[in-house]
């Protein structure tokens, strides 16, 4: 590559299409949409970046990876380098570059936008970068770490972005770290939230391996707070905790007719098929299948599940979203692939009430049909009824993704952990320690609900302050 390529011709460069799999054929396939950057296309993107003297974009990541100094590796086409510096930050970069809302953070801050100009693509490049360099360890146990620290044992509650994050970084400073996996595969939401055409499992599998070689144990089919408790893990030595259990409770809205067969979670739909296989004629736990499938909800767990409907067969996927498009909380390109694979999108309707037929299965859907108001606490603006516009709709199959809960098991299960009024574990923010000083937590147990990203970054977050607290307790013995 030029290395003397001004930044007049650099800002001159197009930003690089993902070359993506044709509508008609991929919503009949689990084959992964974006295919990923050529060598060309990728080197093309890196000369984009300007090498800012105060890189704004790395403001934008939870984890503080140094988005300039990979970029301009991966420029001068040093995979492999540009790969460990990911690493250095990042335990899941090929996880990264896929699914998280780059247009919202890294990208989001570019500089790029002060020109008009579309940003550069950070997160195809993260993605390139991550699947082309030499099949090693993204955490590796650093040199000079100190004496002591294989013997101290830490255990991880869920094996989601948060704990694998919080494991690796722990590993890398040398801890003997167990993560315990309530079910029988290791991912957590990224195994059964995320389905195949957006998250291959073999590129999460990969990431899991290499940590793995990093020394992390994983024990699954294993439900802390019910297989083994609070006392267990004290008796087995671990000296530290860290709960990242995840949001797997999901919200309904309790309206009437939701009990009816054909009304269910999204949670429940996506680990039906992305984690039992049930898109399989022989599957052990089928999901049911329609014609006329309706998902109530505007995020990407929403359009995961829409799309997912789409390539089981339903004639007529549909969004149910009482707000409008630009209210939408999902990811831009999500809404794109979705509308592009035949998905009809109903906004600013809002469903009322389930009908069923005799045998207790539902069949229609009734609608209040909505307005936008002034905007709300989030900044978006508050959906609000049309009297008497209302609308009843054929259905088949109902799929509620409106939001999820924290997993309750932990909070119940672990005496002195102090709990919100809304299930979350109460933590101090400045470094997510909990109420007990050995247990800290972070994801969507602690938030609630939100990206892959932030709950890495909060495992990278508790690493570094639980290893703070055993270094000093260490010294003080």
């Amino acid at each position: 590559m030029n290395n003397e390529l001004k930044n007049k011709d650099r800002i001159a460069i197009p930003r690089v299409k993902m070359p993506e799999l044709a509508p008609d054929y991929r919503s009949r396939c689990y084959e992964e949409v974006q295919q990923g950057l050529t060598a060309e296309q990728a080197l093309t993107e890196a000369q984009r970046c300007l090498n800012c003297p105060k890189p704004t974009c790395m403001e934008g990541c939870p984890v503080g990876i140094q988005i300039p100094k990979f970029i301009k590796l991966t420029e001068q086409n040093r995979i492999n380098e540009a790969a460990a510096v990911l690493k250095e930050t990042s335990s899941l970069p090929a996880v990264c570059g896929r699914v998280c809302p780059q247009e919202k953070q890294c990208e989001s801050r570019c500089i790029y936008h002060k020109l008009n100009k579309e940003p550069v693509a950070i997160g195809y490049l993260e993605r390139y970068v991550a699947d082309n360099a030499s099949p090693q360890s993204p955490v590796q146990i650093g040199d000079g770490c100190p004496s002591g620290r294989s013997e101290i044992k830490i255990a991880v509650v869920g094996s989601g972005p948060a704990g694998l994050s919080f494991a690796g970084d722990m590993a890398k400073r040398g801890y003997d770290v167990t993560v315990f996996e309530a079910l029988h595969e290791i991912g957590g939401v990224l195994k059964y939230g995320i389905p195949e055409f957006r998250l291959p499992n073999r590129i999460v599998d990969v990431e899991i391996e290499n940590l793995k070689a990093a020394g992390v144990k994983f024990v699954t089919n294993c439900i802390i707070g019910k297989t083994l408790s609070q006392d267990d893990l004290q008796q087995s030595g671990f000296q530290g905790i860290f709960i990242g259990s995840g949001a797997g409770l999901p919200n309904f809205m309790n309206i009437e007719g939701e009990n009816l067969s054909g009304v269910l979670s999204s949670n429940e739909y996506l680990t039906r098929v992305n984690l039992m296989g049930a898109n399989r004629p022989d599957a052990d736990t089928p999901v049911m299948y329609g014609k006329r499938i309706a998902v109530i909800g505007g995020g990407n767990t929403a359009m995961d599940a829409v799309r997912t409907a789409r390539r089981l067969g339903a004639e007529q996927a549909m969004i149910v979203y009482r707000r409008s498009e630009e209210e939408m909380p999902a990811r831009l390109e999500e809404i794109h692939h979705a509308k592009e694979e035949g998905v009809i999108f109903m906004n600013l309707y809002n469903p009322i009430r389930y009908l069923g037929d005799e045998k207790g299965r539902v069949r229609q859907m009734v609608l209040q049909k909505m307005e936008l108001g002034e905007p709300d606490a989030s900044g978006r603006r508050s959906p609000k009824a049309i009297p008497n516009a209302i609308e009843t709709i054929d259905i088949d199959v109902a799929i509620v993704a409106i939001g999820v809960s924290p997993n309750p098991i932990i909070p119940q299960a672990f005496q002195g952990l102090q709990v919100s009024n809304r299930g979350t574990i109460v933590v101090n923010q400045d470094n997510l320690q909990t109420a007990l000083p050995h247990i800290y937590a972070g994801g969507d147990i602690v938030r609630g609900g939100a990206t892959v990203i932030l709950a890495m970054g909060d495992g990278k977050k508790a690493a570094a302050a639980m290893d703070e607290q055993l270094t000093q307790r260490k010294s003080n013995e």
